[in-house]
């Protein structure tokens, strides 16, 4: 019988039948029974559990599941011959709201290629099918596969028989994704008008994304009067996948204005479910994927960004936590803003002027150029960098350029450029060394262009962030004149980011030198050739 709310949509998730054959999908019986635990949590109406004829593996998974779950309708899958639906009943008996699935092709075109009946024998055969099913069970669904194929008077004379005969959901299938939203709304509409006590069943829409049009597909057919809407998780499923429960759902509560239907999902679980199918399958959801993608509540656009820092409602129609994802996220990037780089600042807990904000945006967009996302620990070395600008502003040297050669069975060497504070501008000073690999040479060279000769006693270097063109982070702390001293440098050439923490250090020794009131030593050497 249909719900008594005339608003209330059935959810009838097949991510364990037909999600589950999708190439690369399958489960085994353990995985199965945690994502069955996992959709009855999620509140799902129909649990479709497998297709028991299939295999010995499927038959256990579906009556373990029948054993265990006890909420949802546990359904099992069967052809209209009694192998299959004797298979399916012994499989769903356990449960206490088992359901049996049956289903035969119409179109003409199974029914030449495939079947090889008439319509008089799909008929027949649907009757026998339906009729053996309620012999077992009380609920009963038929399914006329390819329904969207199937001319319209043969698949309305099919569905009345199937009423007849007791079925009490009658599923319309997209098979293979081929109808529009005008096409699919018009075959509900046809059939709630020709057939016959098809107000006594629940109608159903069962809908294939193979022009990325099962969603639009199966919310036409609702707003037709359909009542349950069967999907997968992600949208798994043969070929280019089923309906995406997570996406009907979310358009009839974010457009209940428009739809004006309810489901008996807890909209929270979602992203946690979503995640979890990906955990049992490997089966990746693609970034920009509607309501669970990791995009889908992400923002890198400085339009968009400063759009959401004033108000959520600008760029976004439901609340990330609507759907289980802890908060919105804005993507710091080359499309990004001062404001979001404001905010993220503020975020971390710093304070800078506006002055400061401004060279941190700067160094920001240059490395958003060489990146395809900047993390909070890219932004906070670049923040760090900021604060220290004023030591920096003093710094005796700075890195003009480096050249660095290692190779087996060669001799490791390297060059620097540097700047001289009382340099004027466009005058670098160059030296090389040779070295025990490219950043002891390294080392060299800058040791010989600023005259101040140290002892490395500690070397690290970090990736600053875990992805694969994360900042290098480098380490330096040296020995001279019985004091250590250290410094630190980000780059995303680990290289570049060792010569500038040495640099770093031999400046910090430079200005202590200032301030003992030595005898200045920041000289440039005398061995050193100026070049324009």
């Amino acid at each position: 019988m249909p719900p008594t709310d005339p608003t209330r949509v059935i959810v009838f998730d097949t991510t364990l039948r037909d999600g589950e054959q999708s190439p690369g999908c399958s489960m085994n019986l353990q995985e199965k029974l945690e994502m069955a635990h996992q959709l009855k949590n999620l509140g799902v109406d129909v649990i479709e559990a497998g297709f028991p004829i299939a295999s010995p593996g499927d038959f256990e998974s579906v009556r373990e599941i029948a054993r265990q779950i006890h909420g949802p309708v546990i359904a099992g899958l069967a052809r209209c011959n009694a192998a299959d639906i004797d298979r399916a009943a012994e499989a769903v008996k356990p449960s206490p709201n088992p359901r049996i699935h049956v289903f035969l092709a119409t179109s003409a075109i199974h029914r030449e290629f495939k079947l090889k009946m008439g319509r008089e024998e799909i008929i027949k055969r649907t009757v026998e099918g339906v009729k053996r099913a309620r012999d077992h069970v009380a609920d009963v669904e038929f399914s006329p596969e390819d329904a969207s194929r199937t001319e319209l008077d043969f698949l309305a004379e099919v569905v009345e028989r199937a009423v007849e005969a007791g079925a009490t959901t009658l599923n319309i299938p997209d098979t293979v994704g081929y109808a529009v939203p005008e096409h699919y709304a018009e075959i509900i509409r046809h059939l709630k008008k020709t057939v016959r006590g098809i107000d006594k069943c629940v109608l159903s829409v069962h809908c294939h994304n193979d022009l990325g049009l099962a969603v639009a597909n199966s919310l036409a057919a609702l707003k037709e009067g359909a009542r349950q809407v069967e999907c997968t998780i992600n949208g798994i499923g043969e070929r280019a996948g089923n309906t995406a429960l997570e996406e009907v759902v979310m358009a009839m509560r974010t457009r209940n204005d428009h739809y004006g239907l309810t489901t008996g999902i807890n909209t929270q679980l979602l992203c946690p479910t979503s995640r979890k199918l990906t955990a049992l399958t490997g089966m990746q959801v693609q970034r920009n994927k509607a309501i669970v993608g990791r995009n889908a509540f992400a923002h890198e656009a400085g339009i968009h960004q400063d759009g959401m820092l004033k108000n959520a409602n600008t760029y976004e129609i439901m609340r990330p936590d609507d759907v289980g994802i802890q908060k919105t996220e804005l993507v710091l990037g080359k499309h990004s803003g001062r404001a979001a780089l404001r905010d993220r600042v503020a975020s971390m807990g710093y304070t800078l002027t506006d002055e400061q904000l401004n060279r941190v945006f700067d160094a920001f967009k240059k490395l958003a150029d060489a990146k395809k996302e900047v993390f909070d620990a890219d932004i906070e070395t670049l923040i760090e960098g900021e604060l220290h600008a004023a030591e920096g502003n003093r710094y005796v040297w700075t890195l003009a350029g480096f050249t660095s050669t290692a190779g087996t069975g060669s001799q490791t060497s390297a060059a620097v450029s540097l700047k001289h504070r009382d340099d004027p501008p466009g005058r670098v000073r160059r030296d090389a060394a040779p070295g025990n690999g490219p950043i002891d040479a390294l080392f060299k060279a800058i040791s010989r262009v600023t005259g101040v000769e140290a002892k490395v006693v500690d070397y690290r270097v970090r990736a600053v962030t875990q992805d694969i063109d994360a900042l290098g982070e480098a380490h330096v702390e040296i020995e001279h004149g019985g004091r250590r001293t250290s410094g630190r440098a980000t780059s995303l050439d680990v290289i570049e980011a060792s010569a500038l923490a040495y640099l770093e250090v031999i400046n910090r020794v430079l200005q202590q030198r200032q301030r003992d009131r030595l005898k200045p030593t920041d000289h440039v050497p005398t061995n050193v050739v100026p070049v324009a």
